[in-house]
């Protein structure tokens, strides 16, 4: 870790990044700041749009914990972006509910309008599609979320529709 920690990510985001930051670092004994990983990668993410592995290496030096503790919350929660995505991040959910109730048909239209598959950005950088696990609207499936919104019980006319809404 380096000997001042925080002078590497003060000068990679804003001030208000770092007091947001500090803000969840108090919130746990002074010897356990590093739970505030998850927290710090939203922050940083949030300003930057994606973690770079210069962020994620700062993060960690601000925290005082292994660079490889950061990488391993980094990527194994799919909220963390390790790559640039486009301003409309749509995460259709394939677990079983939703594959039961169509998932696999809400992924084929999408991929057709968009004209991008699954993991890819449009070319005009409007929006990136991915498939995730589950997203916890079982009963409303099938479902995808857009940035940060849930759409329920999809068709093809109500995912035209959807995106609409984004473009």
């Amino acid at each position: 870790m380096s000997e001042s920690p925080e002078k590497l990510l003060c000068q990679l985001v804003s001030p208000e990044s770092i007091r947001d930051i500090d803000h969840w670092i108090k919130k746990y004994p002074a010897d356990q700041k590093q739970s505030a990983v998850m927290s710090a990668l939203r922050i940083v993410q949030e300003e930057s749009g994606y973690l770079t592995p210069q962020l994620m290496d700062a993060v960690a030096d601000y925290l005082d914990m292994p660079a490889i503790a950061v990488y391993e919350v980094a990527t194994f929660y799919t909220m963390y972006e390790k790559k640039p995505i486009g301003r409309n991040l749509v995460n259709v959910c394939t677990n079983v509910s939703c594959k039961l109730r169509g998932s696999s048909e809400v992924v084929d239209h999408l991929c057709s309008s968009l004209g991008i598959g699954l993991g890819e950005t449009t070319a005009d950088g409007r929006f990136t599609l991915r498939s995730v696990e589950c997203l916890g609207a079982c009963v409303n499936a099938p479902m995808m979320q857009v940035n940060k919104n849930y759409h329920e019980n999809l068709t093809m006319d109500s995912i035209d529709q959807v995106l609409e809404q984004y473009k």
